[in-house]
């Protein structure tokens, strides 16, 4: 980084409500967050510089775009100011995240407010998964032929898997039974209350059905209504905001690093680039290692905790690999040893993931960094991660089309 980007903090919505449900529009979730954000972090709203919003498809879910004007009506004093939509399907909201964060690096403004938002449950599920399936691909070129798109190509992610090292399913099982598990603990998750049976991590058939392939009902993150915001500030005006509020501003986490690489739109075509690479998605490790030079970290040593993109438990089993915990096609190593669980060597989604606390498309890269803000504060309750000091993103948009990672800490 140029220039140091502190994080002030955020908020994040319930993720177990359902909006239609309760009457409430995306404006009412949006202008929620804005209001209980600002409150939470202690900020006035004439303090905001600039915003930027991460959202993936309101036009489809909610027939509205155009949300930067969302944020201008929040407050008078927001009237006026420069905002932002952005979208990059999954990885929306870390797209906002480096825009914002590369203005306050230009001094181009000194506070910036930065929401992730969707609505998702207000469709039937069959309408959802095309909504969320031909927009994010190669549109009437990929998945022309299968029920549900994304369970498709990221059982095809296992497939590459097995094909090049060998995969088991007991792997995949276990990620998410760790997710579910860890979800249990966050206040905000979806499946929080879930309950569970000894074969709802198994292959049978009724209690884990088969979506598509080998991907199974508990393998897949779970779309859900929410919002996550969280505020970033130049050094000037994270000291201004310190000082208000008591502390020092070393005690302040900042964005160590970042990385952002796009690949082909296409899953096939990032196969074929990589058949001659050690990792599935050398682009995906290339954005890691972007993060970590970027960050000053030799390597996920350095880490104290990762929030990763577990859309399916098949793209963490990719995530650990290609975070280095293990070598490339041993993920299985992490899995059996411990290494990912809290208390174990480098914990993965402590928060639940998408798996387990939800995933509102455009808001999960947002809600990624409010959760490393969480774990580096010591704030994050009872899954915080003991003594975090340094925890690093992984946020994937469409087949990993989109890739941005962030290093965040003190």
């Amino acid at each position: 980084m140029t220039s140091r980007v502190y994080v002030l903090g955020g908020y994040q919505t319930d993720f177990a409500e359902n909006w239609a449900r309760n009457g409430d529009e995306l404006y009412d979730g949006f202008a929620h967050t804005v209001k209980t954000g600002v409150e939470t972090v202690g900020i006035e709203p004439e303090q905001i510089d600039t915003a930027h919003v991460g959202n993936f498809a309101a036009e489809l879910f909610c027939k509205q775009g155009h949300l930067g004007g969302f944020f201008a009506a929040q407050h008078p004093s927001f009237s006026g100011k420069p905002a932002s939509r952005h979208e990059a399907a999954c990885a929306s909201g870390s797209i906002a995240l480096l825009t914002a964060a590369a203005e306050i690096e230009a001094g181009r403004y000194g506070v910036a407010a930065v929401i992730g938002i969707e609505q998702m449950r207000n469709v039937p599920g069959q309408t959802a998964a095309d909504y969320i399936g031909g927009p994010a691909m190669f549109s009437g070129h990929e998945c022309t032929d299968v029920e549900f798109p994304w369970p498709h190509l990221f059982s095809e992610l296992a497939e590459e898997y097995d094909k090049r090292f060998g995969i088991k399913q007991e792997h995949l099982a276990a990620i998410a039974k760790i997710n579910f598990g860890n979800a249990r603990r966050n206040p905000n998750a979806q499946t929080r209350r879930w309950t569970f049976t000894d074969e709802s991590f198994t292959e049978d058939d009724e209690a884990n059905p088969v979506i598509e392939g080998r991907i199974r009902k508990q393998d897949c993150g779970q779309l859900t209504d929410g919002a996550a915001i969280v505020f970033l500030a130049s050094a000037e005006r994270a000291a201004d905001y310190v000082k208000k509020h008591g502390g020092k501003l070393e005690d302040l986490p900042y964005i160590k690093g970042w990385g952002h690489r796009t690949a082909p739109i296409t899953y096939a075509q990032k196969i074929e680039e990589s058949k001659d690479s050690p990792y599935v998605f050398p682009h995906v490790r290339g954005t890691i290692q972007d993060a970590f030079a970027r960050a000053g970290i030799d390597s996920v040593d350095d880490l104290d905790g990762i929030e990763t993109h577990d859309c399916f438990t098949s793209t963490e089993y990719m995530a650990i690999d290609h975070f280095g915990i293990t070598e490339p096609g041993e993920s299985w190593k992490a899995v059996e040893a411990g290494d990912i669980e809290l208390g174990g060597r480098i914990p993965i989604n402590a928060s639940g993931g998408l798996i387990g606390l939800g995933h509102p498309v455009g808001a999960t890269g947002v809600r990624m960094m409010l959760d490393s803000y969480k774990q580096v504060t010591g704030s994050a309750g009872d899954y915080q991660i003991e003594g975090a000091e340094n925890v690093a993103t992984l946020n994937i948009g469409g087949s990993a089309t989109t890739t941005v990672s962030f290093v965040v800490g003190r």
